[in-house]
């Protein structure tokens, strides 16, 4: 995942979610900024997906909402809404401060 010049990897989970998703690639979203702690975006088409409710989403959490709308979050909360998940960003130190306060582009791409 690229936001910027900085570059995150994501360990995808293992579900028809995630492959789905990796079936895209690359894609670039514009995601929207919400609530302060979340970047979201629509996807071109939907993705089975198999929500539930974690409880908790981790600073790092890549989740789709619905059946389009990926969602990267940023920080950690306790949540009682489902998605399904996508995968984790390995490593999320800076990653708050990439996304920054306002909408942003976010390049998902296959690893180099």
């Amino acid at each position: 995942m690229v936001v910027g010049e900085r570059r995150f990897g994501v360990t995808l989970a293992e579900n028809a979610t995630a492959r789905a998703l990796a079936g895209m690639l690359p894609l670039t979203l514009q995601m929207a900024e919400l609530n302060g702690n979340e970047k979201h975006a629509d996807l071109p088409a939907a993705l089975p997906a198999d929500a539930s409710k974690p409880g908790t989403i981790r600073n790092g959490d890549l989740m789709l909402y619905g059946a389009k709308t990926v969602v990267v979050f940023y920080q950690s909360f306790p949540s009682p809404y489902a998605y399904a998940s996508i995968g984790h960003v390995a490593d999320p130190a800076g990653l708050a401060q990439a996304l920054g306060r306002h909408g942003v582009r976010v390049v998902f791409q296959r690893g180099r």
